[in-house]
């Protein structure tokens, strides 16, 4: 479950919303314990940052295409993209602090 301000990614949607601009996506599953400890983080993220960088969620099982493509082995795996090219990527749950910072060095937050 994505929060209000967080965009819930497809397979169909992910390359659109991805290709202009900053993202944050978190590739989760809602199985995973880790995952379930990200999502609040990724809300509270999402608040922060506001219109300033799109962050999203991409449900590993409902999009095995994207997840195939970025050759996701575990979850969560958060990548940072910028104009759909990837600049930074992390695997495993990740501090508010942490993503904020990835964040801020690419826009103007």
């Amino acid at each position: 479950m994505a929060g209000k301000n967080v965009v819930e990614l497809t397979d169909a949607n992910f390359s659109e919303k991805t290709a202009s601009g900053v993202a944050l996506v978190d590739f989760w599953a809602p199985w995973c314990g880790p995952c379930r400890m990200q999502g609040p983080i990724i809300d509270e993220l999402a608040e922060q940052v506001g219109d300033a960088a799109l962050i999203a969620k991409l449900n590993v099982d409902d999009a095995p295409g994207v997840a195939a493509k970025f050759s996701v082995r575990s979850i969560p795996s958060l990548f940072l993209l910028k104009d759909g090219a990837v600049v930074e990527q992390y695997v495993g749950v990740q501090t508010l602090d942490k993503l904020l910072a990835a964040v801020k060095k690419h826009t103007s937050v």
